[in-house]
């Protein structure tokens, strides 16, 4: 047993004893500089947020509020202030009764009522519009679990049911007070589209540009929407594919009606212009969470929009339709969404 430990010292003491070789240093192992974290999807980060989105579109809005106002007085601020305070405190009971948490912070309530007061004719009672934004916060958007998961467009569907409810003061307009008309009250007048469809009459283009016209409070200057859907486009906040097929569908397909009949039809240039379209196309047809997600859906969505809202104009009993047109297509958006989703890496259909 000594000899055998004395070996084994002997051994360890000549290898010790033997020169160390260098270190190759082109064999020098990898370090990363950072520890890599495996997770799972999505990885593509953004410093974007649905609060900075939401207030956005508010600020997007203020173009149509400021002509809003212009025209049809500080009525039009009242009504749009009573609809805005009416659904944020309708979300925040809400949210109290359900514990969640409040939600109002995200802007998404004031969306609502600021989209439905702009949607309401000038003489209609501020009653009536607070009534419509509880019905939009409450039905519209929170009934199915709140931003995210609500079908159809809050504001929208709160118009829709104020068009239900009070259907001959929800088609009762007066003209702007910028007109001759502005020292008498309330003088009631039909819209430009009414005009044309009841009494073939075609308003000026100039006038239907600026907003010096009748019709919903928010809805009447082209100039003014347009300024705010620039930046919405801009920012990429909006999908441009939905307004502009929109847009484009009922340009071409009323181009066609009018090529074929100019004196039944009115031309295509008078379609965009007037009603609700533009300020529906660029603020309502485009919410995130009612729109398709897919690039062939948005597409679809306006197109069917487009088609729509020409049926109801040319063919229904009400002269406007881009309400109607959107909500019956916010139906139809998850089948959209499930026929137009791309394939995954590595999917194979059966």
């Amino acid at each position: 047993m000594v000899e055998e430990k004395n070996s084994d010292i002997g051994r360890k003491t000549a290898e010790a004893s033997k020169p160390k070789k260098k270190a190759d240093p082109r064999k020098k192992l990898y370090q990363p500089e950072r520890v890599l974290i495996l997770a799972s999807s999505p990885h593509l980060s953004s410093t974007e947020s649905v609060y900075k989105i939401m207030w956005s579109v508010v600020g997007a809005l203020v173009p149509a509020v400021a002509a809003s106002i212009y025209f049809f007085g500080l009525f039009a601020f009242w009504m749009i202030l009573s609809c805005i305070l009416a659904a944020v405190i309708t979300e925040a009971i809400i949210n109290f009764v359900k514990k969640d948490g409040l939600t109002i912070k995200d802007g998404s309530a004031v969306i609502t009522g600021l989209l439905l007061a702009l949607t309401l004719p000038p003489s209609f009672s501020i009653g009536g519009g607070v009534l419509g934004a509880v019905f939009g916060i409450a039905v519209g958007k929170q009934i199915f679990g709140g931003l995210g998961y609500n079908i159809f467009n809050p504001a929208l569907l709160g118009r829709a049911f104020l068009q239900a409810a009070f259907p001959v003061a929800m088609t009762t307009w007066t003209y702007p007070q910028t007109t001759k008309y502005a020292t008498i009250d309330a003088v009631s007048t039909a819209t430009p589209l009414g005009m044309f469809k009841f009494e073939h009459i075609l308003t000026d283009y100039g006038d239907l540009l600026l907003g010096n016209v009748s019709g919903s409070l928010g809805e009447t200057s082209v100039i003014a929407i347009f300024l705010g859907a620039l930046y919405l486009i801009g920012k990429r906040y909006a999908d441009w594919r939905i307004p502009v097929s929109f847009i484009g569908t009922v340009f071409l397909v009323g181009g066609l009606f009018w090529l074929v009949d100019p004196v039944k039809y009115p031309d295509p240039v008078f379609h965009l212009l007037s009603g609700g379209l533009m300020l529906g196309a660029f603020f309502m047809a485009t919410d995130m969470v009612t729109s398709p997600i897919t690039p062939k859906g948005s597409w679809i969505f306006g197109i069917g929009a487009g088609i729509l809202l020409l049926m109801i104009r040319l063919y229904g009993g009400l002269p406007e339709g881009v309400m109607y047109s959107i909500l019956l297509m916010n139906a139809v958006t998850p089948l959209i969404n499930r026929y137009t989703r791309p394939e995954f890496f590595g999917e194979i259909r059966t």
